[in-house]
């Protein structure tokens, strides 16, 4: 399989982009950021948290930093009123304790030393800020992808090793926690949000996996058509359709957030 693609953010929004700010809205209500605070967006993608920030936290301002150039230039295409750049989650470009509130949104899994990174968006906090983070529930509610894994695997056992449920053990409640206790912070708090997801058919479910973007797409886009024929026909028979053939799933996160001290 080839690597994953993480590039074109005009293929990634409708993919889960557009479910990540159904997400946003209520992690941010939930970490009762003050108004007229300094963000730090780590991992910022095509934008969908930064925007949410703007809409309803009122901040000061707000930085976007992600590693995908092609990500960035959707993200600065799109948005009003924010910084953006490319950089390293692992690295971040801030100074000590210049930010409010550092956030990080459906990213942590995919870096490869998440601990690296939690502890970076705790220095780049001053003390009393927040740092918070969500991420996708892939093993459990999750349904989108869930779905799409459970049927790759019946027809190709070797994608259980792209799974994302099986690939990323920080995406649960308990990890969350230690994680953020490892790195200190105070007050850690975890919790469920579940986002509906609902699709007008089968067609507007399906499609976002051909855009190559992420792992499910990336392997997706990696099979011959005659597979990925085979892959769509068995998830289309599993999916729950209603009468006038809408789908309407759940898509949970697991999100955590915890105060510098």
């Amino acid at each position: 399989m080839k690597k994953e693609v993480w590039a074109a953010g005009d293929l990634y929004e409708p993919y889960v982009g557009r479910w990540s700010r159904v997400v946003a809205h209520e992690f941010l209500a939930w970490l009762g950021v003050p108004r007229g605070a300094r963000w730090l967006d780590v991992g910022c993608g095509t934008g969908a948290l930064t925007q949410t920030i703007l809409r309803d936290c009122a901040p000061r301002s707000v930085h976007g930093v992600d590693p995908s150039a092609g990500f960035i230039e959707t993200a600065r295409r799109r948005t009003n009123g924010a910084s953006f750049e490319v950089g390293d989650a692992q690295a971040l470009p801030a100074k000590d304790g210049e930010y409010d509130a550092a956030v990080a949104g459906l990213v942590l899994n995919f870096v490869p030393k998440p601990e690296r990174a939690a502890a970076e968006m705790r220095r780049a906090v001053r003390a009393g800020g927040t740092v918070g983070v969500y991420v996708w529930d892939y093993a459990g509610k999750m349904e989108l992808m869930r779905y799409f894994w459970d049927a790759a695997v019946e027809l190709d056992p070797a994608a259980r090793t792209l799974d994302e449920g099986l690939r990323f053990p920080l995406c649960n409640e308990k990890a969350l926690r230690t994680l953020f206790r490892e790195i200190d912070l105070r007050d850690v708090g975890v919790r469920a949000i579940d986002a509906p997801t609902p699709f007008r058919d089968f067609d507007d479910y399906w499609t976002p996996f051909l855009g190559g973007q992420g792992p499910a797409p990336t392997y997706c886009m990696s099979l011959d058509e005659g597979r990925r024929a085979a892959l769509r026909d068995r998830i289309r028979s599993r999916l729950p359709f209603r009468a006038d053939g809408s789908i309407h799933l759940v898509a949970r996160a697991w999100a955590v957030k915890g105060t510098v001290g």
